[in-house]
């Protein structure tokens, strides 16, 4: 059990004792669910024997299952926006809040970081329309979406030339960043460099293929999946996170196996991996989603020319 706890931009870190396993390193303050025990119960006492502080809301942010040589540990993580009190270690270790994007620079337990992905990451990820169906719209429409909060876009574009495409991604990108949002391009890891991309997005077949990590670990990298199999490879590949899919019917592929969220959460339990539902999503699927672990919803339709989220 791990909190993440979030106030003004900032998260609270605690450090392990020397002593400890994975000791003098930072990690999201936690401790034992005991047996019989509630995970929301226990995430309210620890809250309090730990940091003095008391529980006010919180949700299920993520469950990491991680393997370290002398042990295995599953990580119940919630995110905490919400509490009373002032923190402070009531067992004697140090604590500090730290600026969200700055949270690389901490020294974590390995397990720990899916943990920073997912405090990092929006509950929103835009995937965008073909730009040729949109015609001259396209940038416009894709600013509305931007000023109604999304933060995480993929520029889809699969009837552009490579040329057109970095030309648009550029443009694209200028407009992202101009409302601190993020953008991943969708095909040649060079194309990333060449545009100076925020990431990466690969297709099955992509992820597939590939034996390491395309880009450094500045660049965010997603991967689509269908499954436990792609999941794993995925996360074997040192993916930032990903897209699993189809939960739902779509319009594009009415007759297509779905997965419902019964076999989504299923599948997300044993992935250490940020994940976001897509396949059918509507802005109100957001609680189901995050309700069964993922990180948030992926979508093309229902993100795109947004009045507000």
């Amino acid at each position: 059990m791990a909190a993440a706890i979030v106030r003004d931009g900032k998260v609270l870190l605690a450090r392990r004792h020397v002593g400890a396993h994975q000791g003098d390193l930072w990690e999201f303050p936690g401790g034992k669910v005991e047996c019989g025990e509630e995970a929301c119960a226990a995430l309210v006492r620890e809250l309090d024997e730990e940091l003095g502080i008391t529980l006010e809301s919180a949700r299920p942010l993520i469950v990491v299952p991680h393997d370290y040589p002398d042990k295995s540990i599953l990580l119940d993580v919630w995110r905490v926006d919400g509490f009373s009190g002032s923190a402070h270690g009531r067992e004697g270790q140090p604590l500090t809040w730290v600026a969200v994007d700055e949270l690389q620079q901490y020294d974590f337990p390995q397990a720990n970081l899916p943990v920073i992905s997912a405090i990092q990451l929006p509950a929103y990820y835009l995937i965008t329309p073909d730009p040729v169906t949109e015609g001259d719209q396209f940038l416009q429409r894709l600013a509305v979406s931007l000023q109604a909060g999304v933060r995480l876009v993929q520029l889809r574009a699969k009837s552009l030339a490579r040329q057109e495409y970095c030309a648009l991604a550029v443009e694209v990108k200028a407009l992202c960043h101009r409302y601190g949002a993020k953008l991943l391009l969708h095909g040649a890891a060079e194309m990333v460099l060449e545009v100076e991309a925020d990431g990466l997005h690969l297709s099955g077949r992509e992820l597939s293929s590939l034996s390491r990590r395309p880009l450094g670990n500045d660049y965010k990298l997603s991967a689509s999946c269908h499954g436990a199999a792609e999941l794993k490879q995925a996360s074997d590949l040192g993916v930032d996170f990903a897209l699993l899919s189809p939960v739902m019917p779509t319009n594009t592929h009415p007759g297509a196996e779905t997965l419902g969220w019964q076999q989504f959460e299923s599948l997300l339990e044993a992935s250490p991996l940020p994940v976001y539902a897509l396949g059918g999503m509507a802005l109100v699927d957001l609680a189901a989603a995050q309700g069964a672990g993922a990180q948030g919803i992926a979508a093309i339709g229902a993100l795109w020319n947004l009045a507000s989220l």
